[in-house]
């Protein structure tokens, strides 16, 4: 996975699979925080995310009232976001 960031958005690289990846997302977020409160995320390839990565996203939106927007490109982690009823939570786009 890389992850590099411009502005208030993030962009995720290859697939988010690990604790480190868990913990690489988590910091470059949480730094972009402080200066943003509206963040968009784009994941162009990753077919999965992991648990500890949408309990993170959530903790953001419900508790800190980050304004978060996330970009998909693979239609199963698309399908993943359904499933999981995430779509409006993360206002989830195909892109």
């Amino acid at each position: 996975m890389e992850i590099s960031s411009t502005g208030n958005v993030v962009t995720i690289k290859g697939n988010i699979k690990t604790v480190s990846d868990y913990q690489e997302i988590k910091s470059v977020i949480d730094a972009m925080v402080g200066t943003h409160r509206n963040i968009v995320i784009n994941i162009p390839d990753s077919i999965s995310i992991t648990s500890s990565v949408i309990g993170y996203l959530t903790k953001l939106v419900q508790k800190d009232n980050v304004d978060l927007s996330i970009k998909v490109g693979d239609a199963d982690l698309m399908e993943l976001f359904e499933d999981l009823g995430l779509v409006s939570l993360f206002k989830v786009k195909k892109g």
